[in-house]
């Protein structure tokens, strides 16, 4: 599993209500995302060089606990699944001292970017993610992995 290196939370990403606002756990989400994806051969090189990208389809972030300023945190990156097209991947946002602020579950698309139009990896990525979903694949699934929003509602006598 891919760890990011420590992130520092920003004065500017404080919200009025004094906590990390809801938008920069998605910043650190990618930054640390970036790092893994860099490792797998599609980090910010890969675009220039292949005119090639990855767009996200969906994320589904649960906020845990409440992050402040100077706060630090590590995330880690969880390749889940992948396919022709497509990466499933699980990270998990982390204070310093070991608690869990945030997770993320994130569908990302290969991207043409001359269209934009979803194709295929190139046979050298392909066998990246392949391995690293290889190694991944000895991680326990998360039990946060498949949430969906819904408010559960008990069923009336």
């Amino acid at each position: 599993m891919f760890v990011s290196p420590v992130l520092e939370i920003e004065k500017d990403w404080i919200d009025y209500n004094g906590h990390l606002n809801m938008a920069y756990y998605n910043v650190l989400f990618d930054r640390a995302g970036e790092d893994a994806f860099e490792k797998m051969g599609l980090g910010a090189g890969y675009p220039r060089a292949r005119a090639l990208t990855s767009y996200s389809a969906e994320v589904h972030v649960c906020y845990i606990r409440e992050l402040h300023f100077g706060h630090c945190v590590t995330a880690t990156f969880q390749l889940l699944d992948h396919d022709e097209k497509r990466v499933h991947f699980y990270q998990e946002l982390r204070h310093i001292d070991g608690w869990l602020a945030a997770t993320s579950e994130q569908l990302c698309l290969h991207i043409d970017m001359s269209g934009p139009k979803v194709v295929p990896f190139p046979p050298d990525i392909l066998a990246n993610l392949e391995r690293v979903q290889a190694d991944h694949a000895l991680q326990v699934v998360p039990v946060r992995v498949g949430r969906a929003i819904a408010i559960k509602r008990q069923a009336h006598e």
